[in-house]
């Protein structure tokens, strides 16, 4: 468990007692974070007592594998995020969910697994002290700032891992196992990607209502950066994936090409060794034919054999073929 508690707008103290916090409540200034991980049922009941959590958010809270949304209750909103990290090696993307309830004086967060750091959203905070005066506004608009600059970071990369299979389209080496695997898991990363920012837009999106009263008019702009992000995230990620589904296919024609040209260079060379087969073929029948008991016999054959193999030769190289 973590705490933090702002008054007028400066941190006063951190990693205090959970059973603090309705003391610290009572005065109007004060605003506090409270985070959680993977919690026990006792302490989810404890802080839906605390701040009157709807049952059915408590219960998303609990319950893993939430879309990101954002809903509206009548003492509290409640969002659902996901972290993201992208494994530049494998192209695995891992994807972390945080839980938030937002009240007037508090912002509550549950982070399912350990796996999910609070040093971005606490350097945030920290490094915007000049906010900290405009109150759960603040605070969430740092959480949701690093959430979507993670989004962000790993499309980026996800871009430069695409970049790289499109050098491997045309390489000579023939890593085509390599190409295949790579390119179904960024496909996999990128779908996976995609349901997570995809939502992201209609939840800022609905924070930025005035009605909520979340935010204030100097907040706006910064959760307006952080709508702008998002939009951004969103086209990159639908581009990626139709440019991961452009690279498979075309990996597929050039294999397809490459199939054609062997094929075309495999049969030219039969036509030509089928050349002496069917001209001693022809001289080795037990009859008579021109030749027949000659030593010219021999060398017209050998003539034949080698006349028509090397105009073969030259015609299968002029019209490409070998």
């Amino acid at each position: 468990m973590r705490t933090r508690l702002y008054r007028a707008g400066k941190l006063v103290l951190e990693d205090f007692p959970a059973a603090d916090i309705s003391e610290h409540l009572r005065d109007p200034d004060a605003r506090v974070w409270l985070d959680y991980c993977a919690p026990t049922k006792a302490e989810l009941a404890t802080i839906a007592e605390e701040f009157e959590l709807h049952p059915l958010a408590v219960e998303d809270a609990v319950n893993e594998h939430q879309r990101p949304k954002l809903d509206r209750y009548d003492t509290h909103l409640f969002l659902s995020v996901y972290a993201v990290r992208l494994d530049a090696a494998s192209g695995e993307l891992q994807t972390g969910e945080i839980s938030a309830f937002v009240t007037r004086q508090a912002l509550i967060t549950i982070r399912k697994d350990e796996d999910t750091p609070l040093e971005p959203i606490l350097a945030r905070w920290d490094g915007s002290p000049e906010l900290a005066g405009h109150g759960v506004g603040f605070l969430v608009w740092g959480l949701l700032d690093v959430i979507v600059d993670d989004h962000f970071a790993a499309v980026q990369s996800l871009d430069t891992a695409i970049e790289e299979l499109e050098d491997l389209l045309f390489d000579d080496s023939q890593r085509g196992t390599e190409v295949q695997r790579r390119s179904f898991e960024l496909r996999k990363s990128l779908v996976l990607l995609r349901r997570v920012v995809l939502p992201m837009r209609e939840l800022v999106n609905a924070l930025m209502r005035r009605d909520l009263g979340v935010i204030d008019a100097t907040m706006a702009p910064y959760f307006q950066d952080v709508y702008d992000h998002v939009l951004r995230a969103t086209e990159w990620t639908e581009s990626l994936r139709d440019l991961v589904t452009t690279i498979r296919e075309t990996y597929l024609t050039i294999q397809g090409n490459r199939m054609n040209l062997v094929m075309k260079k495999v049969t030219s060379w039969a036509a030509i060794i089928a050349v002496p087969t069917a001209i001693t073929g022809f001289y080795g029948q037990n009859i008579p034919f021109p030749g027949f008991g000659h030593s010219w016999g021999f060398w017209v054959s050998s003539g034949l054999i080698v006349g028509v193999s090397l105009g073969l030769y030259r015609a299968f190289r002029r019209w490409d073929w070998l």
